[in-house]
Protein backbone atom coordinates (compact mmCIF):
# COMPACT_ATOMS: atom_id res chain seq x y z
CA UNK A 1 0.00 0.00 0.00
CA UNK A 2 1.16 3.21 -0.99
CA UNK A 3 1.55 6.08 1.57
CA UNK A 4 -0.62 8.44 -0.68
CA UNK A 5 -3.39 5.13 -0.20
CA UNK A 6 -2.45 4.53 3.97
CA UNK A 7 -2.94 8.37 4.77
CA UNK A 8 -6.15 8.66 2.66
CA UNK A 9 -7.60 5.35 4.13
CA UNK A 10 -6.84 6.33 7.67
CA UNK A 11 -8.94 9.28 6.95
CA UNK A 12 -11.74 7.27 5.35
CA UNK A 13 -11.75 5.07 8.67
CA UNK A 14 -11.86 8.30 11.05
CA UNK A 15 -14.79 9.56 9.02
CA UNK A 16 -16.68 6.02 8.96
CA UNK A 17 -16.15 6.13 13.02
CA UNK A 18 -17.42 10.24 13.16
CA UNK A 19 -20.61 9.95 10.82
CA UNK A 20 -21.80 6.54 12.57
CA UNK A 21 -24.16 8.03 14.99
CA UNK A 22 -25.97 9.74 11.72
CA UNK A 23 -25.77 7.55 8.54
CA UNK A 24 -27.39 3.73 8.64
CA UNK A 25 -25.12 0.75 7.23
CA UNK A 26 -26.76 -0.01 3.93
CA UNK A 27 -26.94 -3.88 3.27
CA UNK A 28 -24.89 -5.57 0.64
CA UNK A 29 -26.94 -7.66 -1.75
CA UNK A 30 -26.67 -10.40 -3.65
CA UNK A 31 -29.07 -10.80 -6.67
CA UNK A 32 -29.96 -13.36 -9.75
CA UNK A 33 -28.45 -11.50 -12.01
CA UNK A 34 -25.00 -13.23 -11.38
CA UNK A 35 -23.89 -15.14 -8.04
CA UNK A 36 -20.65 -13.23 -8.27
CA UNK A 37 -22.06 -9.85 -8.17
CA UNK A 38 -23.11 -7.90 -5.15
CA UNK A 39 -24.99 -3.96 -4.49
CA UNK A 40 -24.46 -1.65 -2.62
CA UNK A 41 -27.81 0.15 -2.26
CA UNK A 42 -27.45 4.05 -1.26
CA UNK A 43 -31.34 4.57 -2.01
CA UNK A 44 -31.54 3.06 1.46
CA UNK A 45 -29.36 5.87 3.07
CA UNK A 46 -30.41 8.33 5.00
CA UNK A 47 -31.87 11.23 2.71
CA UNK A 48 -31.91 8.57 -0.22
CA UNK A 49 -28.43 8.90 -1.26
CA UNK A 50 -25.09 8.49 -0.46
CA UNK A 51 -24.37 12.24 -0.15
CA UNK A 52 -24.62 12.20 3.86
CA UNK A 53 -21.67 10.65 4.20
CA UNK A 54 -19.78 12.90 2.96
CA UNK A 55 -21.63 15.90 4.35
CA UNK A 56 -21.44 15.08 7.61
CA UNK A 57 -17.85 14.48 8.02
CA UNK A 58 -17.58 17.86 6.49
CA UNK A 59 -19.72 19.35 8.52
CA UNK A 60 -18.49 17.90 11.99
CA UNK A 61 -15.38 18.44 11.00
CA UNK A 62 -15.78 21.99 10.62
CA UNK A 63 -17.39 21.95 14.27
CA UNK A 64 -14.48 20.18 15.51
CA UNK A 65 -12.10 23.14 14.06
CA UNK A 66 -14.70 26.21 14.48
CA UNK A 67 -18.01 26.45 14.67
CA UNK A 68 -18.75 28.01 11.39
CA UNK A 69 -21.71 30.62 10.71
CA UNK A 70 -23.31 28.64 8.35
CA UNK A 71 -22.44 26.49 5.61
CA UNK A 72 -23.61 26.63 1.79
CA UNK A 73 -23.75 24.25 -1.05
CA UNK A 74 -24.04 24.41 -4.94
CA UNK A 75 -26.07 21.23 -5.90
CA UNK A 76 -29.02 19.40 -8.09
CA UNK A 77 -30.57 17.81 -5.49
CA UNK A 78 -28.54 14.95 -3.82
CA UNK A 79 -26.15 16.31 -1.72
CA UNK A 80 -28.18 19.77 -0.70
CA UNK A 81 -30.90 17.45 1.38
CA UNK A 82 -27.40 15.71 3.09
CA UNK A 83 -25.95 19.54 3.20
CA UNK A 84 -29.39 20.81 5.24
CA UNK A 85 -29.82 17.64 7.32
CA UNK A 86 -25.98 17.74 8.95
CA UNK A 87 -26.67 21.50 9.36
CA UNK A 88 -29.88 21.15 11.33
CA UNK A 89 -28.38 18.11 13.59
CA UNK A 90 -25.62 19.87 14.33
CA UNK A 91 -27.81 23.81 14.72
CA UNK A 92 -26.55 25.67 12.20
CA UNK A 93 -27.93 27.28 8.64
CA UNK A 94 -27.73 26.29 5.52
CA UNK A 95 -28.20 27.94 2.36
CA UNK A 96 -28.67 25.96 -0.94
CA UNK A 97 -28.24 26.90 -4.35
CA UNK A 98 -29.89 24.75 -6.58
CA UNK A 99 -30.57 25.11 -10.60
CA UNK A 100 -33.46 25.69 -12.04
CA UNK A 101 -34.44 23.21 -13.49
CA UNK A 102 -33.46 20.66 -11.31
CA UNK A 103 -35.94 17.72 -9.57
CA UNK A 104 -38.65 19.18 -7.86
CA UNK A 105 -38.88 16.57 -5.02
CA UNK A 106 -35.23 16.94 -3.99
CA UNK A 107 -35.65 20.96 -3.97
CA UNK A 108 -39.00 20.27 -1.97
CA UNK A 109 -36.82 17.86 0.44
CA UNK A 110 -34.00 19.95 0.80
CA UNK A 111 -36.22 22.46 2.04
CA UNK A 112 -37.82 20.23 4.30
CA UNK A 113 -35.24 20.10 5.84
CA UNK A 114 -34.91 23.68 6.84
CA UNK A 115 -32.25 24.55 4.31
CA UNK A 116 -33.47 27.93 2.88
CA UNK A 117 -33.09 27.63 -1.31
CA UNK A 118 -32.34 29.86 -3.85
CA UNK A 119 -33.23 28.69 -7.27
CA UNK A 120 -34.41 31.96 -9.25
CA UNK A 121 -31.77 32.67 -11.95
CA UNK A 122 -29.74 29.71 -11.34
CA UNK A 123 -28.37 27.64 -14.16
CA UNK A 124 -25.99 25.22 -14.50
CA UNK A 125 -23.80 27.28 -16.51
CA UNK A 126 -23.66 30.32 -13.70
CA UNK A 127 -24.42 28.55 -10.20
CA UNK A 128 -20.61 29.00 -9.59
CA UNK A 129 -20.63 32.50 -10.10
CA UNK A 130 -23.08 32.64 -8.57
CA UNK A 131 -22.04 30.88 -5.60
CA UNK A 132 -18.99 33.10 -4.60
CA UNK A 133 -20.99 36.39 -4.62
CA UNK A 134 -23.80 34.86 -2.11
CA UNK A 135 -20.43 33.29 0.03
CA UNK A 136 -19.23 36.94 -0.54
CA UNK A 137 -22.50 38.30 1.18
CA UNK A 138 -23.30 36.17 4.36
CA UNK A 139 -19.64 34.59 5.00
CA UNK A 140 -21.03 31.03 5.45
CA UNK A 141 -18.41 27.93 4.98
CA UNK A 142 -18.06 26.29 1.68
CA UNK A 143 -19.42 21.93 1.76
CA UNK A 144 -18.39 21.25 -1.65
CA UNK A 145 -20.18 18.59 -3.53
CA UNK A 146 -17.33 16.77 -4.67
CA UNK A 147 -13.75 18.70 -4.30
CA UNK A 148 -13.44 18.63 -0.87
CA UNK A 149 -11.03 15.98 1.08
CA UNK A 150 -13.60 15.55 3.72
CA UNK A 151 -16.31 15.12 1.62
CA UNK A 152 -14.36 12.61 -0.45
CA UNK A 153 -12.99 10.53 2.65
CA UNK A 154 -16.87 10.27 4.09
CA UNK A 155 -18.14 9.21 0.53
CA UNK A 156 -15.16 6.31 0.93
CA UNK A 157 -17.10 4.63 3.98
CA UNK A 158 -19.95 3.36 1.07
CA UNK A 159 -16.88 1.33 -0.03
CA UNK A 160 -15.01 -0.06 3.23
CA UNK A 161 -18.62 -1.07 4.05
CA UNK A 162 -18.92 -3.35 0.95
CA UNK A 163 -15.67 -4.58 1.47
CA UNK A 164 -16.12 -5.67 5.16
CA UNK A 165 -19.16 -7.27 4.23
CA UNK A 166 -17.73 -9.23 1.10
CA UNK A 167 -14.43 -9.05 1.01
CA UNK A 168 -13.97 -10.95 -1.84
CA UNK A 169 -14.60 -8.98 -4.27
CA UNK A 170 -12.26 -8.15 -7.17
CA UNK A 171 -14.05 -5.13 -9.39
CA UNK A 172 -15.70 -2.37 -7.95
CA UNK A 173 -18.00 0.26 -9.65
CA UNK A 174 -19.17 3.88 -8.84
CA UNK A 175 -21.02 6.50 -10.52
CA UNK A 176 -18.35 9.58 -11.46
CA UNK A 177 -19.83 12.82 -11.69
CA UNK A 178 -17.57 15.52 -9.99
CA UNK A 179 -15.66 12.33 -8.43
CA UNK A 180 -16.21 12.73 -4.83
CA UNK A 181 -17.49 8.90 -4.87
CA UNK A 182 -15.58 7.29 -6.89
CA UNK A 183 -12.31 9.28 -5.17
CA UNK A 184 -13.32 7.64 -1.96
CA UNK A 185 -14.46 4.34 -3.16
CA UNK A 186 -10.38 4.02 -4.63
CA UNK A 187 -8.99 4.79 -1.67
CA UNK A 188 -10.93 1.86 0.07
CA UNK A 189 -10.64 -0.53 -3.09
CA UNK A 190 -6.85 0.32 -3.32
CA UNK A 191 -6.35 -0.15 0.92
CA UNK A 192 -8.22 -3.40 0.91
CA UNK A 193 -6.38 -5.15 -2.25
CA UNK A 194 -3.69 -3.51 -4.71
CA UNK A 195 -4.90 -5.53 -7.40
CA UNK A 196 -8.50 -4.48 -7.00
CA UNK A 197 -9.88 -2.96 -10.30
CA UNK A 198 -12.27 0.19 -9.46
CA UNK A 199 -13.79 1.51 -12.57
CA UNK A 200 -16.07 4.92 -12.89
CA UNK A 201 -19.15 4.60 -14.94
CA UNK A 202 -20.85 8.00 -16.45
CA UNK A 203 -23.31 9.05 -19.11
CA UNK A 204 -21.51 9.27 -22.96
CA UNK A 205 -23.60 12.47 -23.13
CA UNK A 206 -21.28 13.77 -19.90
CA UNK A 207 -18.17 12.00 -20.35
CA UNK A 208 -15.82 14.79 -18.72
CA UNK A 209 -14.06 11.42 -16.53
CA UNK A 210 -13.35 9.40 -19.39
CA UNK A 211 -12.02 12.33 -21.92
CA UNK A 212 -9.88 13.44 -18.13
CA UNK A 213 -9.18 8.88 -17.91
CA UNK A 214 -7.58 9.28 -21.96
CA UNK A 215 -5.33 12.65 -21.98
CA UNK A 216 -4.21 12.79 -18.64
CA UNK A 217 -5.77 16.21 -17.47
CA UNK A 218 -9.19 17.99 -16.56
CA UNK A 219 -11.22 18.14 -19.49
CA UNK A 220 -14.31 20.35 -19.02
CA UNK A 221 -17.99 19.75 -21.44
CA UNK A 222 -18.91 23.15 -22.40
CA UNK A 223 -22.15 23.15 -20.95
CA UNK A 224 -24.23 21.04 -19.06
CA UNK A 225 -24.82 17.30 -20.61
CA UNK A 226 -28.19 16.45 -21.13
CA UNK A 227 -28.64 12.87 -19.52
CA UNK A 228 -31.00 11.14 -17.62
CA UNK A 229 -28.69 11.03 -15.10
CA UNK A 230 -28.75 13.92 -13.21
CA UNK A 231 -26.82 13.81 -10.68
CA UNK A 232 -23.38 13.33 -12.67
CA UNK A 233 -24.64 16.48 -14.51
CA UNK A 234 -21.29 18.19 -13.59
CA UNK A 235 -19.13 19.48 -16.14
CA UNK A 236 -16.03 18.46 -14.86
CA UNK A 237 -14.24 16.68 -12.31
CA UNK A 238 -12.16 18.93 -9.29
CA UNK A 239 -8.51 19.08 -8.72
CA UNK A 240 -8.59 17.00 -5.37
CA UNK A 241 -10.30 13.93 -7.28
CA UNK A 242 -8.23 14.10 -10.11
CA UNK A 243 -5.37 13.52 -7.63
CA UNK A 244 -6.71 10.29 -6.24
CA UNK A 245 -8.00 8.52 -9.64
CA UNK A 246 -5.63 9.59 -11.95
CA UNK A 247 -2.41 11.39 -10.76
CA UNK A 248 -2.10 8.33 -8.38
CA UNK A 249 -3.77 5.76 -10.67
CA UNK A 250 -6.13 4.62 -7.85
CA UNK A 251 -8.94 4.33 -11.23
CA UNK A 252 -8.20 1.79 -13.05
CA UNK A 253 -10.27 3.40 -15.91
CA UNK A 254 -14.01 5.31 -17.28
CA UNK A 255 -16.41 3.54 -19.13
CA UNK A 256 -19.73 5.40 -20.84
CA UNK A 257 -23.15 4.12 -20.92
CA UNK A 258 -25.60 5.59 -23.21
CA UNK A 259 -29.18 7.19 -22.41
CA UNK A 260 -30.85 3.52 -23.72
CA UNK A 261 -28.99 1.78 -21.58
CA UNK A 262 -29.24 3.82 -18.66
CA UNK A 263 -33.05 3.51 -18.90
CA UNK A 264 -32.52 -0.43 -19.23
CA UNK A 265 -30.90 -0.31 -16.08
CA UNK A 266 -33.29 1.93 -14.21
CA UNK A 267 -36.27 -1.20 -15.37
CA UNK A 268 -34.33 -4.36 -14.41
CA UNK A 269 -33.83 -2.32 -10.84
CA UNK A 270 -37.22 -1.60 -10.34
CA UNK A 271 -38.92 -4.49 -11.98
CA UNK A 272 -36.24 -7.39 -11.49
CA UNK A 273 -34.03 -5.76 -8.21
CA UNK A 274 -37.01 -4.11 -6.66
CA UNK A 275 -34.42 -1.50 -5.89
CA UNK A 276 -36.14 1.80 -6.14
CA UNK A 277 -32.93 3.64 -8.10
CA UNK A 278 -32.79 7.02 -9.56
CA UNK A 279 -30.81 7.09 -13.07
CA UNK A 280 -27.88 8.66 -11.49
CA UNK A 281 -28.06 5.19 -9.14
CA UNK A 282 -28.48 2.75 -11.75
CA UNK A 283 -25.01 3.86 -13.83
CA UNK A 284 -22.79 0.77 -12.92
CA UNK A 285 -25.97 -1.69 -12.95
CA UNK A 286 -25.88 -0.02 -16.84
CA UNK A 287 -22.23 -0.51 -16.78
CA UNK A 288 -22.25 -4.27 -16.04
CA UNK A 289 -25.58 -5.23 -17.98
CA UNK A 290 -23.86 -3.88 -21.02
CA UNK A 291 -20.72 -6.00 -20.55
CA UNK A 292 -18.18 -2.59 -20.11
CA UNK A 293 -17.07 -3.95 -16.77
CA UNK A 294 -13.92 -6.27 -16.31
CA UNK A 295 -14.60 -9.91 -14.92
CA UNK A 296 -14.50 -11.11 -11.50
CA UNK A 297 -16.28 -10.73 -8.41
CA UNK A 298 -18.35 -7.46 -8.66
CA UNK A 299 -19.49 -4.79 -6.34
CA UNK A 300 -21.73 -2.11 -7.52
CA UNK A 301 -21.92 1.42 -5.89
CA UNK A 302 -25.40 2.21 -6.48
CA UNK A 303 -25.61 5.52 -5.13
CA UNK A 304 -29.22 7.09 -4.75
CA UNK A 305 -32.74 6.66 -5.00
CA UNK A 306 -34.27 10.29 -4.98
CA UNK A 307 -36.01 9.90 -8.84
CA UNK A 308 -38.05 11.83 -10.25
CA UNK A 309 -40.98 9.54 -10.80
CA UNK A 310 -42.37 10.85 -14.05
CA UNK A 311 -39.06 9.90 -15.47
CA UNK A 312 -39.35 6.69 -13.94
CA UNK A 313 -42.72 5.63 -15.57
CA UNK A 314 -41.96 6.66 -18.34
CA UNK A 315 -38.83 4.03 -18.63
CA UNK A 316 -41.33 1.77 -17.04
CA UNK A 317 -43.89 1.88 -19.75
CA UNK A 318 -41.41 0.02 -21.89
CA UNK A 319 -40.33 -2.88 -19.46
Amino acid sequence: MSDFVAEHFAAVRTAADRIKPHIRRTPVLTTELDPHLRLKPECFQVTGSFKPRGAFNAVLSLMDRERPRGVIAVSSGNHAQAVALAARTVGIPALILIPEDANPAKVAATRALGAEVIQEGITFANREARLREVMAENKYTLVHPFDDWDVIHGQGSAAMELLTDAPDLEVLAAPVGGGGLLSGTAIAGRAHSASMKVIGVEPEQADDAYRTWKSGTIQSLAESPKTLADGVRTTAIGARNFEVMFANRLVDAIVTVSEEQIGEAVRIAWTRLRLALEPTGCLPLAAYLAGKLPPGRTGLLLSGGNANFGTVAKLLEHS
